[in-house]
């Protein structure tokens, strides 16, 4: 098993535990894109892109189409979890219509000893996608970890016969026992109506996140943000800011995000400028995480909402205005290595019959 090395034995980096997946975007029937999908990886970039340490802890097959800056666990019998989100554009008039996801392929699950027990860190992040997170995972990740935030859809995706997902209750899934234990559970509105809000609230923070389930990579990109202000030790409502700069770069992005080099560096700056002032500051409560907006915190905002300001370099073409398909040669060669854009399908990654846009009279 192959895990990335870079994170200091002690207490200062991140642990981000899901499985990397393949993401094939079907429009009305019609295959528009695909792209290197899951949790890990959008908040992988997040860290990757503001020097937070870490280590992932992901499994994918010999078939996984990209490279990436963590190398995951290639499990030699096992396909990488591909994913298919159908969206219908006849729902509404504006084409925005519902997703139905679908799970045509997974990985083998992640388990508690795939885990490194010799380390500790400060903060576990459990965002699988697949129902590759297991309880006894979850709970090795408390273990070694000063605080685990937790995508509730890690614990509450089930798959029917077909591979399409849905969710069942927080108190059937085996994690239930577990919650007093977690330092933050993120869910969607419609996630969240599969638990007691304010009975969970009682038990760990929950945050539950506005818009379509379709959102959810803009939210993984939150997380990623908002875990990084809290490793530079910012209080929960400055290390949400950050959180919200991330997930509103990545919306307006196809795929993983690719973030401008000088926006990064900036964010960086505020980032540890505002910590200097925090650390300073008299509203310091040793080590305790924070809820109450401190001094400076509008002023935090503005300095971040100046940062998005910076031209990216990065044009991306409308949501599902993708560049007509490759020639036939090139979808039968292996997927290109990831470059931070949608792919359009190649067939060999498929298990059903799958139309492309150039098929389309």
């Amino acid at each position: 098993m192959v895990r990335d090395q870079k994170t200091s034995p002690q207490r200062l980096g991140v642990l981000v535990v899901g499985n990397y997946c393949h993401d094939v975007l079907i429009r009305d029937g019609v295959v528009v894109g695909e792209t290197l999908g899951s949790a890990a990886a959008f908040i992988s970039a997040v860290l990757d892109g503001i020097s937070i340490p870490y280590n992932l802890v992901s499994k994918v097959g010999p078939d996984f189409a990209y490279t990436t800056c963590r190398i995951p666990i290639v499990i030699p019998t096992s396909r990488t979890t591909l994913f298919h989100a159908h969206f219908d554009s006849d729902i509404d008039g504006n084409g925005n219509g519902d997703r139905v996801l679908k799970r045509v392929a997974v990985c083998d699950p992640i388990h508690a000893s795939d885990l490194d027990t010799e380390s500790k860190f400060g903060f576990g992040m459990a965002v699988g996608v697949g129902g590759e997170i297991k309880p006894e995972t979850l709970e090795r990740m408390v273990d070694i970890c000063d605080l685990v935030l937790v995508d509730i859809q890690a614990l509450i995706r089930e798959f029917d016969e077909d591979g399409t997902v849905k969710l069942v209750g927080l108190e059937e899934s085996g994690f239930f026992h577990l919650l007093p234990r977690l330092g933050f559970l993120k869910a969607s509105e419609e996630e969240a109506v599969y638990m007691d809000v304010e009975e969970v609230r009682k038990m760990c923070c929950v945050v539950v996140t506005h818009g379509k389930d379709g959102c959810n990579v803009c939210w993984d990109s939150f997380l990623g943000g908002f875990v990084a202000g809290l490793v530079h030790g910012l209080p929960v409502p400055d290390a949400a800011l950050v959180g919200n700069l991330f997930g509103s770069l990545t919306v307006s992005q196809i795929g993983l995000p690719k973030f401008d080099s000088r926006l990064l560096q900036r964010v960086k700056d505020e980032v540890q400028r505002r910590k200097m002032q925090f650390t300073s500051s008299l509203e310091r409560q040793d080590d305790e995480l924070r809820f109450v907006k401190p001094a400076g915190h509008e002023q935090f905002h503005a300095s971040l909402d100046a940062a998005k300001l910076i031209p990216t370099c990065i044009s991306q073409e409308s949501q599902w205005d993708l560049p007509s398909s490759p020639p036939r040669a090139v979808e039968k060669a292996i997927l290109p290595q990831y470059a931070g854009q949608p792919k359009l399908v190649l067939n060999s990654i498929y298990e059903e019959k799958l139309h492309t846009v150039e098929d389309k009279p």
